[in-house]
């Protein structure tokens, strides 16, 4: 219920856009969880996975009808011309009538009964494929969760930045309406109010500029989700506050040992190569298979003069059926797929390899970000601390203009850069739960 509420809200909210340009859609606060749901049910990127998992089911099918009888009719009608009769010589030639109408009618029945596991090895090779199917749309659909999460943190980020900026164009202008003042007055330079109107603008440019990145974050995240363009998103503002596990890097290493869907894909085309070796080895065996069958044809021609009457006759028994060619023409083929199976174990091998060091980096970088968080708080707190004084003493004449606006740079930079620790500690995470496969 939940999720329907979300995809109506949200879909509600967008096709309002579209309805009159006057009126703006009212954002839609959305969970990273829930955004998952909506791609998963809406992405345009997951629709080819999808119709790869349904090919491969009915591929399983078609492999399996091969344990089915074959089961072939034929009929046909013809026009016999008169024959001929001579001695051997060629001479004595003598006219010989044949009953022109000619017809003939077949059904053959073929049951497979021992085809050396080439049929059952075909279906369990099926299977193999549309296991490897699933885990492509899982990997596919991981690698959408993280883009989206990219993206959702971003927007985050550029809004809380957004904020810091806005605080500090709102501090600067009363900063420069006392320097006004001060001026008045006549102890404050026209210079220095000069050099802090540039410093405002500065800030409002960079205003600008963020809305313009909330305004393509945005975009990306609703499209790369499968909703209309024209849909607000606005983060959970919880998402900083939640709980994240102190696992530590074995655990993390485990975890992507047995779910990540690169490594699963990369097993499943080993076992998808051993799978065609069983199958070369087959075409050595013979093939065995219960027939049966009935035969209607007309007029019969092996007599002389031919009687003009149909002949039918029906027949059952056992077939057996070898290939002698496959014993030199299979050791080729065994070698070429004993030489897949190496291949595809050293891709294994590759792809375990990039995957423990890429959860090891991982790792790293999110303690290495709580870390910065930890700094960065300092540096903030710092700044602060110095931008009052600044403040005060540039009140008081005792610090320069270029002190006021150092000091107040100072404060921004900490401040955005506390914003970006916060986020890192939250995409470090989601990126570990990428390359673990839990995301």
């Amino acid at each position: 219920m939940n999720n329907l509420r979300l995809l109506t809200g949200l879909f509600a909210v967008a096709l309002s856009a579209v309805g009159a340009h006057a009126v703006a859609a009212e954002p839609q606060v959305t969970t990273l969880q829930q955004l998952f749901e909506v791609a998963e049910a809406n992405s345009l990127r997951l629709r080819p996975s999808f119709s790869a998992e349904t090919e491969a089911e009915k591929a399983i099918d078609v492999a399996r009808d091969s344990r089915l009888p074959e089961i072939n009719a034929s009929l046909s009608l013809s026009y016999i011309g008169d024959g001929f009769t001579t001695r051997r010589n060629f001479s004595d030639y003598q006219v010989a009538p044949i009953p022109h109408f000619g017809n003939g009618l077949a059904i053959d029945v073929t049951q497979p009964v021992y085809t050396g596991g080439a049929i059952t090895n075909s279906i369990e090779l099926a299977e193999l494929k549309l296991t490897a199917a699933r885990y492509a749309t899982e990997f596919q659909r991981d690698n959408i969760r993280f883009q989206l999460t990219g993206f959702y943190l971003d927007l985050y980020k550029y809004a809380n930045l957004r904020k810091v900026v806005e605080s500090n164009i709102s501090q600067a202008r009363t900063v420069l309406e006392e320097m006004r003042a001060s001026f008045e007055q006549g102890v404050a330079l026209s210079n220095d109010i000069t050099r802090y109107e540039l410093l405002v603008s500065n800030l409002e440019l960079q205003l600008v500029r963020i809305d313009n990145t909330l305004n393509i974050l945005n975009r990306n995240l609703a499209v790369t989700a499968g909703l209309p363009a024209e849909t607000i998103i606005r983060p959970d503002s919880t998402i900083l506050a939640q709980a994240l596990p102190t696992d530590g890097e074995a655990a993390w290493q485990a975890e992507a040992r047995e779910n990540a869907p690169s490594l699963k894909l990369a097993r499943t085309g080993v076992e998808m190569s051993r799978k065609g070796e069983v199958l070369v080895k087959s075409e050595k065996l013979p093939k065995i298979g219960l027939k049966a069958g009935w035969s209607l044809d007309g007029p019969i021609l092996v007599e002389v003069p031919p009687i003009n009457r149909n002949l039918s006759y029906w027949y059952v028994g056992v077939g057996v059926s070898y290939n002698i060619s496959s014993l030199f023409k299979t050791n080729k083929s065994l070698a070429k797929s004993q030489v897949a199976t190496r291949h595809a174990l050293e891709q294994l091998d590759a792809e375990q390899q990039n995957v423990e060091l890429a959860v090891r980096a991982d790792y790293i970088r999110y303690l290495e970000a709580y870390e910065a968080l930890k700094t960065q708080e300092k540096s903030v707190e710092l700044a602060h601390r110095n931008y009052n004084v600044t403040s005060t003493r540039y009140s008081a004449d005792m610090a320069l203009i270029t002190d006021m606006l150092d000091a107040a740079n100072s404060k921004l930079d900490a401040e955005q850069q506390l914003v970006n620790a916060r986020i890192d500690i939250i995409y470090y995470y989601y990126k570990l739960l990428f390359t673990s496969g839990k995301i």
